[in-house]
């Protein structure tokens, strides 16, 4: 499949540009693992035809100093074995010197690979474990030096839903000791913030109370509302993706349970939202990059890519694909500067990537969130937006706080 959209988007250059302007001396390659089916395509489609079509428009504008990306997409759904196989089989072919990936069993399962083969690795997974590029934290069992993702990690997106939930106990007159629960299934994606989430609600004075599990999968979670609404929690982060998401938001209206939900940054989308209709009414969740309909430079730039996979550019796209396409020009960027080192390699990029200081890539103003890595610290994001759901028969949200996190030692890789 790629080696069509490659040959589509080399065409679309030599037309763009004048045939000759462009000739791809050598091509760059790229590993490309997507989730358009499994538990997880519901929000890994959007994010990894972002990834596609921001790779194929990079193509049609010159490529890297007309060097071609030529990445081969790969949908493992959501399966950590066939991911790790698929690195493995690449390793033993093209060699790819990036790979853009998916989820955090597999990425997390990938980090001595990368390590050991120099492999600069972008993924969709926000683990905090992939933070620390030495090793330091106690968190961690191995460094991450090749790992980088775009956004904030899942520890410091629940942080700063906690940190608004605390403000919004004080708006509302809250009387008492608020009460927070972590719900999600029991799998490393929804458990990865956890830890960190939990411990950061006690300290601004929550009650912690004990996790309670749902799938993954969408399905009848009535009797986990019960035990929500039982326990009298204030505030429930959804760990799952949202397609789990709704079935929980229907189950819980069902049950009439009234608790305050927070989510992370897959956990709710333009789709949740029409799914749900009036039942995922101000539920407040993490987002990191501006939306289809925000009147932002950038946005430019991305319906632009978008008509790579939809010449009419009347398809609206959700937050996730912009994610996607921020993911891929960050990396483009890292490719620009490494090519102009002398070789782009994987550790060129990596060091590309770590001189990066609150850096937004050329084009997508507004859109992309400034991220800054270093050699010892690879928590890119830190300024993490919340926002509200309020109407989902229409698609509106809203922008209801900033939580602008330090950088605490005490954090990395937790």
């Amino acid at each position: 499949m790629h080696k069509n959209i490659i040959s589509i988007a080399v065409s679309s250059a030599l037309l763009a540009f004048g045939a000759g302007n462009v000739v791809a001396e050598e091509s760059i390659q790229v590993g490309h693992l997507a989730a358009y089916t499994g538990p997880t395509s519901d929000v890994g489609k959007p994010y990894g035809q972002g990834i596609a079509d921001a790779m194929s428009y990079i193509n049609a504008h010159g490529g890297i100093n007309g060097k071609m990306l030529d990445f081969d997409t790969v949908d493992y759904s959501y399966n950590a074995p066939r991911a790790v196989s698929t690195y493995k089989k690449w390793m033993s072919g093209n060699k790819p010197v990036a790979i853009q990936g998916w989820g955090t069993a597999d990425t997390e399962a990938l980090v001595k690979f990368v390590t050991r083969d120099k492999i600069f690795f972008m993924s969709a997974s926000y683990s905090s474990h992939l933070t620390d590029p030495t090793g330091k934290s106690k968190y961690v069992k191995s460094p991450a030096p090749y790992n980088f993702f775009y956004g904030p990690s899942y520890s410091d997106g629940c942080r700063a839903v906690v940190q608004w939930a605390a403000e919004d106990w004080k708006n509302k007159g809250g009387q008492g000791t608020p009460k927070y629960v972590h719900m999600g299934d029991n799998h490393p994606y929804p458990n990865s913030p956890k830890v960190a989430c939990e411990a950061y609600a006690k300290e601004l004075g929550f009650e912690v109370l004990n996790p309670i599990v749902y799938s993954l999968k969408p399905g009848d979670f009535k009797a986990q509302c019960l035990s929500l609404k039982d326990s009298g929690a204030n505030y429930a982060y959804l760990a799952n993706t949202s397609g789990s998401n709704i079935s929980l938001l229907k189950s819980c209206k069902t049950v009439g349970v009234d608790t305050q939900f927070l989510s992370n940054i897959w956990g709710w989308d333009e789709n949740a939202m029409k799914a749900t209709g009036s039942d995922g009414n101000g539920l407040a969740w993490v987002v990191a990059a501006s939306t289809w309909y925000d009147d932002v430079p950038g946005m430019k730039t991305v319906k632009e890519i978008s008509k790579i996979s939809d010449p009419s550019g009347e398809e609206a796209r959700p937050l996730h694909y912009m994610r996607g396409v921020c993911t891929a020009m960050f990396m483009r960027d890292a490719m620009l500067a490494a090519d102009k080192a002398g070789k782009i390699t994987g550790p060129t990029l990596k060091a590309a990537m770590e001189k990066m200081t609150d850096h937004v890539p050329a084009g997508m103003e507004g859109v992309c969130a400034p991220h800054t890595w270093t050699d010892q610290d690879h928590r890119g994001n830190l300024n993490v937006m919340v926002y509200r759901s309020i109407d989902g028969d229409t698609l509106k949200m809203e922008k209801i706080y900033t939580a602008d996190l330090p950088r605490r030692d005490d954090w990395l890789g937790m």
